[in-house]
């Protein structure tokens, strides 16, 4: 059976039992003490590297510890905080919303279900998972970013671009017990060795059964690559 033949099932089984092997021990490289604290440093994070999220969170919780604070505080303030996160006006703009509907809608607590989550202006699936697995335990769903995308296309577990699409893909293909550390070992594998532009496929362990395939690009995007075709494969 060549690589690309085998089935996502047995090959997504390949792939948990690597990634496992590889990070024993997953967790989310941003530093949080709670839910809220983990909420605001996945906002920040978003097209920022989580080492520059942690050099911004213990200044801007120690002006505002909790979403009641925060909810006080203006625009300008908080800007002033988290500039070097880039996209700072935004970021700034969902910030005081969501703590201000924590505080006005939620008695000041962080929700602990999906659907109440994604009302906070800011949060989408993937925050939204990330703060439930990270700050709760709750395996509600499997946070795609874009090293959980790159990776599950090269893999060949998933041929969608959307990354509810993807998700439901590889909720299909993981036991609902790993969905959280899945999405931090993939986060890990992604930087460590399955670079964006130049994958280490000579230090993967997974290179053995891994079709290195390319998603699609977006829309708008110049494709490097012709969809589906093997990374380093001639034209």
């Amino acid at each position: 059976m060549t690589k690309t033949a085998e089935s996502r099932p047995a090959r997504a089984q390949k792939v948990l039992a690597a990634l496992q092997a590889r990070y024993p021990r997953p967790e989310t490289h941003l530093n949080s003490r709670n839910a809220w604290e983990l909420l605001v440093a996945t906002v920040l994070a978003a097209q920022c590297t989580d080492a520059r999220v942690n050099t911004i969170t213990p200044e801007l919780f120690r002006r505002w510890p909790g979403p009641a604070e925060l909810a006080c505080a203006t625009q300008e303030e908080l800007e002033e905080v988290i500039h070097s996160a880039g996209f700072y006006h935004s970021k700034a703009k969902n910030l005081l919303g969501a703590a201000r509907r924590v505080r006005d809608h939620f008695d000041g607590q962080v929700p602990r279900a999906l659907e109440h989550l994604v009302t906070l202006p800011g949060v989408a699936r993937k925050t939204a998972n990330v703060v439930l697995f990270g700050a709760f335990g709750i395996n509600e769903g499997l946070a795609v970013d874009t090293h959980v995308k790159r990776i599950s296309h090269r893999l060949g577990l998933t041929d969608q671009t959307d990354p509810v699409a993807v998700e439901r893909d590889l909720m299909e293909l993981f036991p609902q017990k790993e969905w959280g550390d899945v999405n931090h070992r993939m986060v890990w594998f992604g930087r460590d060795v399955c670079h964006a532009r130049k994958p280490c496929c000579e230090a993967c362990e997974m290179a053995a059964f891994c079709p290195r395939l390319e998603p699609p690009k977006e829309p708008g995007r110049a494709a490097a690559k012709p969809a589906g075709r093997p990374v380093g494969a001639r034209r």
